[in-house]
């Protein structure tokens, strides 16, 4: 398995397509955007690698511009525990980088993806100079506060149908996760990963799910149908 400081030393700058997959930019006066582009930095982390660990102080904020990332911890007892998935346009990180604390969380690459990075002091400059930005930053913790609200009532389910359906809806996002539109490209081990049930379990609740007009399964990934049916998803059944 590839170490973090791989995933640090293989950084460079992003290309112009990559940047233009950055959501808040384009909130950005152009002033702002002439200074903050050059400071971007983007690496390409593998299957395994970590972006973030527990313990170590924040020195970028980050961003998915391409693949999936997982958000969890590790217990005292050794289990880890999966917080929700980060596809792409997905931000993270705002609290810890605010509070320049350590992370309290791994963020580790469930396939090749491609991550952005701020530098935290950039980060903070925005804060104190840009509207639009602080706009987004405003609008990103009020929805991961919902996000958090709504995991541990996923967490207090027992139906492996409810806990995949309120953990793809998260993924569907719309403001955390920009990049995702309609379609998820994501294999069912991977939602299995995310969600903590076996590969075969969550097939069989997917396949409940498209039965039911919620998904319909295509080549590499998911389409949501009815994003509302999913996010309600046994609260009447």
């Amino acid at each position: 398995m590839a170490t973090e400081s791989s995933v640090f030393q293989r950084r460079r700058a992003p290309s112009v397509a990559e940047t233009n997959q950055i959501p808040w930019l384009a909130l950005l006066t152009s002033d702002e955007r002439a200074r903050i582009t050059p400071q971007l930095v983007v690496s390409d982390p593998m299957p395994g690698d970590y972006v973030c660990r527990m313990g170590r102080s924040a020195t970028f904020w980050f961003g998915v511009i391409e693949g999936l990332l997982k958000m969890s911890t590790d217990s005292a007892s050794g289990r880890t525990i999966t917080y929700t998935g980060v596809p792409p346009g997905g931000w993270f990180g705002e609290g810890t980088a605010i509070k320049r604390e350590p992370y309290r969380y791994n963020i580790m690459a469930l396939r090749r993806s491609v991550v952005a990075g701020l530098p935290i002091d950039t980060f903070h400059w925005l804060l104190d100079n840009s509207i639009g930005f602080n706009r987004f930053v405003m609008n990103q913790l009020n929805e991961r506060l919902a996000q958090f609200i709504e995991a541990r009532e996923i967490d207090r389910s027992n139906s492996p149908d409810v806990r995949v359906a309120r953990n793809l809806a998260a993924l569907f996002n719309p403001t955390l996760f920009p990049g995702v539109g309609e379609m998820l490209r994501i294999t069912q081990q991977e939602l299995a990963y995310l969600v903590g049930l076996s590969r075969q379990r969550v097939n069989v609740a997917l396949n409940t799910l498209q039965e039911q007009g919620a998904i319909r399964i295509e080549y590499g990934g998911m389409r949501v149908l009815d994003l509302t049916a999913l996010r309600a998803y046994g609260t009447t059944t």
